[in-house]
């Protein structure tokens, strides 16, 4: 059977397909938001990046124990293409897969998708609670304080800048960048 073309309407209704939660929805319009702004400073396929990360957290509701694994399953009974099965998967690379991020698009998916968790959380205990006007002190500042959204692990953020050859600061501004062109989507 051939595989088939991954359009966002085709992601949208798989993800809410596998996700009621919210806020687990809001996430990953962020993602998205963030790799089509991270493709579109590349000069890559902003559609092609969007849709990954809407849909890099699929299982994760429904199969939070089998997160990414669950994912890889229910894409290839679908038919979707190798390379995007891959790069969600990568996603999770020594957390809960082996699958190491290589591509570009799977080292960015890799660093931000933590990133716009501790965003979102910054962004939320400002007066404003908008991306909006939110600058990466105000992040960094957050950073340094362990005990803040102490669920995001801050290294993985550190090892996905490595790995993309990226300072962490120009990392963080490029991210509130793409969060801001969803602002509206995800309630920041």
């Amino acid at each position: 059977m051939d595989k088939i073309v991954p359009t966002r309407e085709i992601a949208m209704e798989l993800l809410k397909e596998y996700n009621q939660n919210e806020s687990l929805i809001k996430h990953a319009l962020a993602v998205e938001g963030v790799m089509r702004h991270f493709a579109e400073l590349f000069g890559e396929d902003q559609e092609k990046w969007g849709i990954i990360g809407l849909i890099h957290d699929l299982d994760y509701e429904k199969y939070p124990e089998e997160h990414c694994t669950k994912t890889k399953e229910i894409l290839e009974e679908r038919n979707w293409p190798e390379d995007y099965i891959r790069a969600v998967v990568s996603h999770g690379w020594q957390i809960c897969s082996d699958v190491e991020p290589v591509e570009r698009m799977e080292k960015v998916l890799y660093t931000i998708d933590e990133l716009t968790g501790l965003i979102t959380a910054t962004a939320l205990m400002r007066p404003s609670k908008s991306v909006m006007d939110l600058t990466v002190k105000s992040v960094k500042k957050k950073w340094k304080q362990k005990s803040f959204a102490a669920g995001v692990d801050r290294s993985i953020i550190e090892r996905g800048a490595q790995m993309l050859g990226m300072e962490l600061n120009e990392i963080i501004d490029e991210t509130i960048k793409g969060m801001q062109k969803v602002a509206d989507e995800i309630g920041l």
